[in-house]
């Protein structure tokens, strides 16, 4: 279990990242700039004593995730796309993880957006100590098969431990069979991702999102500059180069990803195309009901 120091960062981790999830989801509208966007909900984030656990993720229609607008990003939101906003904030390396979905200035996509949505607020009214890995993933499928929909199988829920985004237990998001239980002190994130697809991602083109990996010696200085100025900025949290405060991070960024030192995220495409949808919480877990870290 956490103690009440621990315990209040956790909170106000997922109270940041909470905030600047709906900040980011206002802000999705038809012409808006998803640069824009990603830096004024990365900016609340730092604004409120956080650091970022991750880029701000902002993923159209069938990309589901790891899609992140670099610097010179002139993308634009569109009328019927369905946009998932990803944010995460960290406090001495305590981590909120929280997502929504929304449908810009059309409806036709309502029912897919709220599957993803009841499966995660179902969840979070059962979720505790004791419960079963399977029995999480019996529930997303449920819910989104019931509306009519499918969840995206090979794309999982998480446990988060301090500095470490996803350690430990996966949670699929159907049954799995996993009979393992999540236990009292646990941090986990939740979040079910609907498609009228089939159900499957695939890696697409790199997202403009990076983590440090393995570290080698650079004979390029401000290379190694960089790197350590990301070490100490995002330590082992995942980054992008438009985050960093630092002359030419676009050009280490590519420097370091040759050498080896940096791995870059590919975006996690629906294989068939497909529209997905992705709502996200993260728990604190109790004998009792968990706490959701990040509600609004």
């Amino acid at each position: 279990m956490l103690d009440s120091e621990e315990l209040a960062k956790l909170r106000k981790a997922g109270t940041v990242s909470a905030a600047a999830r709906d900040k980011g989801m206002a802000m999705v509208k038809a012409g808006a700039k998803l640069y824009d966007v990603a830096q004024e909900v990365e900016g609340y984030i730092r604004s409120r004593g956080c650091g970022l656990a991750f880029p701000c993720n902002l993923g159209i229609n069938e990309v589901a995730a790891h899609y992140t607008p670099s610097v010179n990003d002139k993308k634009v939101f569109e009328v019927g796309d369905v946009v998932k906003v990803d944010c995460g904030a960290e406090l001495d390396g305590y981590v909120g993880d929280t997502a929504g979905t929304v449908e810009v200035g059309t409806r036709t996509y309502k029912d897919l957006v709220a599957a993803s949505k009841t499966a995660r607020d179902t969840v979070a009214e059962f979720v505790c100590a004791g419960v079963q890995i399977c029995e999480i993933g019996r529930t997303v499928d449920m819910c989104i098969r019931q509306a009519g929909f499918d969840p995206i199988r090979n794309l999982c829920g998480h446990q988060i431990k301090p500095y470490n985004l996803h350690a430990g237990l996966s949670i699929p998001n159907y049954d799995d069979g996993d009979a393992s239980k999540v236990e009292s002190g646990m941090v986990i994130a939740i979040e079910p991702f609907a498609t009228n697809g089939v159900g499957r991602v695939d890696n697409g083109p790199l997202g403009n999102i990076v983590r440090i990996v393995r570290e080698r010696p650079l004979a390029d200085a401000k290379a190694l500059e960089f790197l350590n100025y990301a070490k100490e900025e995002f330590h082992t949290f995942p980054f992008c180069a438009r985050s960093c405060d630092f002359k030419d991070a676009e050009k280490h960024v590519k420097t370091l990803i040759r050498h080896g030192v940096l791995s870059a995220y590919a975006q996690m495409v629906e294989s068939s195309g497909g529209m997905v949808s992705q709502h996200e919480h993260t728990f604190y877990i109790t004998e009792g009901k968990a706490e959701v870290t990040t509600l609004s």
